[in-house]
């Protein structure tokens, strides 16, 4: 294999170039009878869709989009279901040099209408969303313009479809735009602790990043079958189940169907999945659902990303299906860059199953002092950041319009991008994630990581998942809370309760046992599978 550290400069050199097309880099530069993407109904039979299928339908699309008055530079929004609708709507904003802003089906309209760019041109949607983007007390009448649905028949005057408009540029597909390596192909956001969502704009030598993550993260090789789980309207869906694959040439699912244990199993089984990646809320459920393994499902690899997995669901997987779940640590910001490689030239079995592995190659990560930004010594609690200078994927330069938030971002000298986690490192530069910035718990003067008392929880056998938050106190500050959710059979109560708060006692420190405990059947999550901890401590106890 070509080091790892030189193959992605060169994956840089190529995608950071004033030629840099993204329906070519993704799409067209394939062969075209290769199956790029199948998509899976509720009914678990799949459609295969060819990159020179794919090629073709987008070009045409991308023409009728252009008879809409789409450009170059201009927002392309849409809202739809994992599809193949969704990959032909994307290959064609981005043929045109166009920017695709994805937008969960799980929003409402006030978050459609904050996260919609000024003069947004198109907004591609399921039938099914259309409604939301009537004008309304949350989304103004000119916050949506032109409006393209994915069934059969416009839904309102004005509307469009997306076979119309393809029907209609059939004749004149317009070529793939070259942007270069800078101009933003994606516009994503990200909630924060306090107000409302930050855009990131995502330029397009970020492809760089995200096919080293497929590459030496995930290990996806040509004749893998792929999933990925996650949402492609949300940051790891689209990074690394839409764009990654089509980018590498391989073959992506995308299952239209609601995500449950049972079906996630079918879909491996019938689909013959060898390779899987899933927010680690899927592991859990499957460990609370799989007895035994169907003799059908031969998995190769397995990734987490998210948060992190926790060493009881990483040893059940390891038992379950004979494969170690490598545990991936990134964000929106900056797509993967810590992990626990796959590729068999980086994998080791991870000495400390709490670790989230080392920087992957193209970065370099560590912990700065919590009061300075120096680096802090090996086993030393502090700010986990990404050293930007060492880092030649590093893609992200600010937030659009938010030069604040940007500053809070990095160190004043522009040396170190702070994730805003905090963990520890070790001498041979594994990380150790503690807690967010904005999760940690102040209480009595001691500053206590949710993470760690979710790892004591997790011990108990009656424990299937734990959530851990601060609520007010005016004595202490805030009080460690927690939110349990119990395993099949076990009843919750106050004599349980105790038990817990020993075991945190036991298993992590006397002053951070959880003084309120509620009990829950689900804890409340993101579309992309994070817990909603800013929602249990106004809700949960």
């Amino acid at each position: 294999m070509p080091d790892p550290a030189q193959q992605a400069r060169d994956w840089l050199a190529t995608y950071d170039t004033p030629a840099a097309s993204v329906a070519e880099l993704l799409c067209d530069r394939h062969p075209r009878e290769r199956v790029a993407l199948t998509q899976i109904g509720p009914d678990l039979r799949g459609e295969d869709l060819t990159y020179g299928e794919l090629a073709d339908r987008s070009a045409a699309l991308a023409a009728g989009m252009a008879e809409l008055g789409v450009g170059r530079g201009d927002h392309v929004a849409t809202m739809v279901a994992p599809s193949t609708e969704l990959a032909v709507a994307a290959l064609a904003v981005w043929r045109l040099g166009g920017v695709h802003l994805p937008l969960l089906t799980a929003f409402a309209p006030s978050a459609i209408a904050h996260r919609l760019a000024p003069g947004t041109a198109l907004i591609v949607c399921d039938d099914d969303q259309r409604a939301k983007l009537d004008p309304g007390p949350d989304l103004p009448a000119d916050a949506v313009g032109r409006v393209a649905t994915t069934g059969g028949a416009p839904l309102r005057a004005g509307d469009s479809t997306l076979a119309g408009l393809e029907a209609a540029g059939a004749g004149a597909p317009v070529p793939a735009a070259a942007v270069g390596g800078d101009a933003p192909f994606v516009l994503m956001h990200t909630a924060g602790s306090a107000g409302p969502a930050k855009a990131i704009p995502v330029p397009v030598r970020a492809l760089a990043a995200f096919h080293a993550y497929h590459r030496f993260g995930l290990d996806v090789v040509d004749d893998d079958v792929y999933w990925n789980t996650a949402d492609p309207s949300g940051a790891y869906g689209l990074y690394h189940g839409l764009i990654s694959p089509l980018l590498a040439g391989h073959r992506t699912l995308h299952l239209d169907a609601g995500i449950d244990p049972e079906l996630v199993l079918d879909v491996l089984e019938i689909h013959e999945v060898t390779n899987l990646a899933a927010a680690p809320t899927i592991y859990r459920s499957l460990r609370a659902t799989l007895k035994t393994l169907p003799p059908e499902i031969a998995l190769r690899r397995l990734s987490s990303a998210g948060e992190p997995l926790g060493a009881d669901v990483l040893e059940w997987a390891r038992d379950v299906f004979g494969v170690a779940v490598r545990d991936h640590y990134g964000q929106v910001e900056l797509g993967m860059c810590v992990g626990h490689a796959n590729h068999p030239d980086l994998a080791a079995e991870p000495a400390d199953a709490d670790s989230l592995g080392a920087a992957l190659p193209g970065w370099r990560a560590s912990v700065l002092e919590p009061a300075s930004d120096e680096e802090a010594p090996p086993g030393a609690f502090g700010r986990i950041a990404v050293d930007v200078a060492e880092s030649p994927l590093m893609w992200f330069t600010g937030y659009r319009d938010a030069p604040a938030a940007t500053a809070a971002r990095f160190t004043p000298d522009g040396r170190w991008y702070l994730t805003g986690d905090t963990g520890t490192r070790d001498r041979a530069g594994s990380l150790y994630f503690s807690s967010r910035d904005d999760d940690a718990i102040l209480t009595s003067g001691y500053r206590i990581g949710p993470y760690d008392v979710e790892s004591a929880l997790l011990e108990h056998p009656a424990v299937q998942e734990a959530a851990v938050y601060g609520v007010p106190d005016e004595v202490h500050g805030q009080l460690v809370a927690a939110t349990v959710v119990l395993t099949e059979g076990a009843a919750g109560g106050d004599d349980l309760a105790e038990d817990l708060r020993e075991v945190v006692r036991s298993r992590f420190a006397s002053h951070a046992y959880p003084r309120r405990i509620t009990f829950a059947d689900e804890l409340p999550r993101s579309p992309s599978g994070k817990i909603r901890r800013a929602r249990l401590g106004r809700h949960g106890a």
